[in-house]
């Protein structure tokens, strides 16, 4: 027997995808981007538990991510949503370096190869 109303374990989807198709592409892909900030922050060992949630190779792929990212959809978001996210990004590229007993050479660091070399 078919029950038509959803329940918690069983999400409407239908429901989902409407509620996905009014959130414009640019707040897709800032929520997207904020959100990989915020993981490869806690990877970073930059929150309060610190070196308890650290992992430096997790770091460099959200990391990587990220610039990849912005590097994609620079020209589709404004520069009003882009400048602080990519602050962001190399706020966290610096602390990578930081996190690194050996540092990459510069240019070779997680997501410099979009944004370029970054320097301490």
């Amino acid at each position: 027997m078919s029950d038509a109303t959803p329940s918690s374990d069983n999400p409407d989807f239908d429901d989902m995808a409407r509620d996905i198709a009014e959130v414009p592409a640019v707040e897709v892909i800032v929520t997207v981007a904020v959100n990989l900030m915020s993981a490869a922050a806690v990877k970073l060992g930059l929150t309060e538990e610190g070196e308890e949630h650290k992992d430096l190779d997790e770091a460099r792929k959200l990391v990587q991510a990220l610039a990849g990212l912005l590097d994609a959809s620079a020209t589709e978001i404004s520069t009003f949503h882009a400048s602080p996210l990519r602050d962001g990004l190399k706020s966290l590229q610096l602390a990578f370096r930081e996190a690194s007993l050996v540092p990459d050479e510069p240019g070779k660091g997680p997501g410099e190869k979009y944004t370029g070399p970054v320097y301490g």
